[in-house]
């Protein structure tokens, strides 16, 4: 890793969101980048209501919380897989651990990680305040790194596989299919399938389609005229119909609609 992301993939609307909040992102201790993309903090003080709006990432989320009128809580977040939005309102703050997709399984062996898919499991044992009571950004960020260390997650050749693949579909604009990544990788699709629903909690095609999505939410946050049919075909679309109507069912909008908006 060369340090946390920069860039918005999968924040809905991204531009409103950062001139409300204050969002960023961390690098976990040394120890813990193998099996984490980073962790992400968020403060917030609102005059009045917003509701922030994600297209998840392939990513468990363990996410530690605090909302104006409740108790403090944590819980683990699995992969979701609609538009996922948060109402925040008067002064809050949450830190959350972002894992790299397969890199959950290592801190939680007991479960596929497909069985936290799509649900928000509260974890009432753990101790908020560590994380949540530092006004100190670092303090926040070393009581995360505590709590991750002290899983003592076991090295998992399968899970470093399962990260290696993600992490190619999320770079190689080339991989379209499953067939083709599994002969590319000598085993069967139905293999690649059981490996990315033990590890990473989701299909890989869905993995390759969720980040075609990223990719032309992110195109149209940030420029300015976009030719969709040349977009379709480099995300490996059939034609601009079928990106219209992946982004559409995702995001509730057509693309052409949403860049303007």
């Amino acid at each position: 890793m060369s340090g946390p992301r920069r860039d918005t993939r999968g924040i809905v609307d991204a531009h409103s969101l950062m001139r409300r909040v204050h969002f960023r992102r961390r690098e976990p201790a040394p120890a813990l980048r193998p099996y984490l993309e980073h962790y992400w903090l968020i403060d917030w003080d609102l005059p009045e209501p917003y509701v922030s709006q994600l297209v998840p990432h392939p990513s468990v989320n363990i996410v530690f919380q605090r909302f104006t009128g409740e108790a403090d809580f944590s819980e683990i977040s699995g992969i979701g897989l609609g538009l996922f939005a948060q109402k925040l309102e008067g002064a809050g703050r949450v830190c959350g651990i972002q894992f790299r997709p397969g890199g959950f399984r290592p801190f939680a062996p007991e479960h596929p990680v497909s069985y936290w898919t799509g649900q928000r499991v509260r974890l009432p044992e753990v101790d908020c305040t560590p994380v949540l009571a530092p006004a100190d950004e670092d303090e926040r960020v070393a009581a995360l790194d505590a709590h991750l260390l002290a899983l003592a997650p076991e090295p998992d050749p399968q899970a470093t596989r399962a990260m290696a693949l993600a992490d190619r579909i999320r770079r190689d604009r080339t991989i379209r299919r499953v067939e083709e990544l599994a002969a590319e990788e000598g085993v069967s699709a139905r293999s690649l399938q059981r490996l990315f629903s033990t590890y990473v909690g989701v299909s890989p095609k869905w993995v390759i389609l969720r980040y075609r999505i990223h990719e032309a939410l992110e195109r149209a946050e940030t420029e300015a005229a976009i030719d969709w049919a040349g977009l379709a075909a480099e995300l490996g679309y059939a034609d601009q119909a079928h990106l219209t109507r992946d982004f559409t069912s995702t995001i509730g909008v057509p693309p052409t609609a949403y860049a303007a908006h």
